[in-house]
């Protein structure tokens, strides 16, 4: 029987352990989507306790923890830091089989040494030992980012955010860039008039431009745009239901901007052209700059309307939708592409059974004029655990090239959530090693070792052209 979680975790052949110990182990982290706070990484904030940098905003926990009949006071209330820490103990041995007992386990024994595992009889000790560590400068932000050597982080930034923190952290030199990525989701969601004229006010406020017609609102926008790009911004991001790509006619979106921005409501159809129309436009300022456009597709949000009214969005009542993506994507990329106006582009999909439709759909457009210009996003949200990650990897490989893949990305909100790269590799890894043991693939080590190493860290470089310093192993900050 083997340990659980030793060095050779999720490795089930010799070759699968040389493949992660000597190419992929050491490779840097770029972090090309998520969500951490650039607020934290600027103040280099120190957590007071584990609590607060394990449980705070991470609506994984909360779900598991709901489902294990834990009060919500515990999840998001008002309880102290160790009581909710003690019921996440609580519910940790529960988790089996869940991507959470892992990823739990990896985050105590890479950051903090720790190599029990969390119950409740472990609550108390693991609780004072990791806390303990936290207040050490060791552990501020800006060196549990270092520890794990990330050498670039891309947040996820809406139009109206001042980006004041970004703008401090490049005048503070800090030396792993942390870049926005151009997230206008609120800009398209004219489902509520009174939301999306609030939002119209946000953005005068922050460019001083008056908004009267929707010329006025695309200029205001490409000018937050071009603020982004001025602070290194190379990534827009899309978290939608799926994609829009109705016809419209640009009479047809100044009488549906004016409708809506004169407070009435819009049917379907208007509000389909008008995202319909937001999305060409993205795409187009995107294409321009050279930039990278990623779109999340199938996120069937905020299902709970009782909860959702108590605590907002991003709080854990999301669910997998089963929306129609083909025809729409394909009618959306194929009228850039006829324009030569389509963008680097990355597809996540939420639902597994559009597995096969994003990797046969990046074939479409992937035109030899880069490599892997169109790219399969990772396992992401409900499908990054290690079934999400096999079968992502099996169907690219399958019908496109895993080789030129830009590999893994948390997601996360957490500055413990980088042992995620790490469980993505030991994954990775393993399904190479096991077919060279089976004579699938030739022995030929370093080749393919070299394979791994692009699709942990290289391809990711160069396709999203980080100017980085050269690779180098990890330093040993904590001991």
């Amino acid at each position: 029987m083997k340990p659980f979680l030793d060095e050779n975790f999720l490795l089930k052949t010799k070759t699968a352990q040389r493949l992660y110990h000597e190419y992929a182990k050491e490779m840097p982290i770029i972090d090309y989507h998520c969500h951490l706070p650039p607020q934290q990484i600027a103040e280099d904030t120190q957590f007071e306790n584990i609590t607060q940098a394990w449980l705070y905003g991470d609506h994984y926990k909360w779900r598991a923890m709901r489902t294990n009949g834990i009060d919500e006071s515990y999840c998001t209330g008002d309880k102290p830091d160790f009581e909710k820490f003690k019921q996440w103990a609580a519910t940790v041995p529960y988790t089996l089989r869940n991507p959470l007992y892992h990823w739990t386990h990896l985050e105590l024994q890479r950051y903090f040494d720790i190599n029990d595992t969390l119950n409740p009889d472990t609550a108390k000790k693991i609780y004072d030992e990791s806390t303990a560590k936290l207040q050490s400068s060791d552990y501020s932000v800006k060196n549990l980012i270092r520890k794990m050597n990330v050498k670039a982080i891309c947040t996820t930034d809406d139009p109206v955010d001042s980006l004041e923190y970004h703008i401090r952290l490049r005048e503070d030199g800090f030396e792993v860039p942390i870049t926005p990525a151009f997230r206008p989701d609120n800009a398209m969601n004219v489902a509520d008039p009174a939301k999306f004229n609030a939002y119209v006010k946000k953005l005068e406020g922050v460019t001083n431009i008056a908004v009267s017609s929707f010329d006025d609102f695309l200029y205001a926008l490409q000018n937050r745009h071009d603020f982004f790009a001025s602070l290194g911004c190379g990534v827009s991001d899309h978290g939608l239901e799926e994609i829009y790509a109705e016809d419209f006619t640009g009479s047809e979106i100044d009488a549906i901007f004016n409708k809506v921005h004169g407070g009435k409501a819009l049917n379907d159809i208007e509000q389909r052209k008008f995202k319909s129309a937001m999305l060409i436009h993205f795409a187009e300022w995107d294409w321009e700059k050279g930039w990278v456009q990623q779109f999340h597709l199938g996120a069937l949000r905020n299902n709970n309307t009782r909860m959702m009214q108590t605590l907002g969005a991003d709080t854990g009542w999301d669910s997998i939708g089963d929306f129609s993506q083909g025809r729409a994507l394909a009618k959306f990329m194929d009228k850039l592409d006829s324009n030569n106006k389509l963008a680097k582009t990355i597809l996540y999909n939420l639902n597994p059974a559009d597995n096969e439709l994003m990797a046969t759909m990046i074939g479409n457009f992937n035109d030899g004029s880069s490599a892997g210009k169109i790219q399969w996003g990772s396992g992401w949200w409900f499908l990054d655990q290690k079934d999400g990650m096999i079968k992502q990897l099996n169907t690219l490989s399958n019908m496109g090239l895993l080789s030129r893949f830009v590999g893994m990305l948390t997601d996360s909100r957490s500055f413990l959530s980088f042992p995620r790269h790490e469980y993505f590799r030991r994954i990775l890894c393993d399904l190479f090693g096991t077919e060279i043991e089976n004579g699938e693939l030739p022995n030929d080590i370093a080749w393919i070792g070299k394979v791994i190493q692009d699709i942990c860290f290289n391809n990711n470089k160069n396709y999203f052209n980080w100017q980085l310093e050269p690779a180098k192993a990890k330093p040993e900050l904590f001991k």
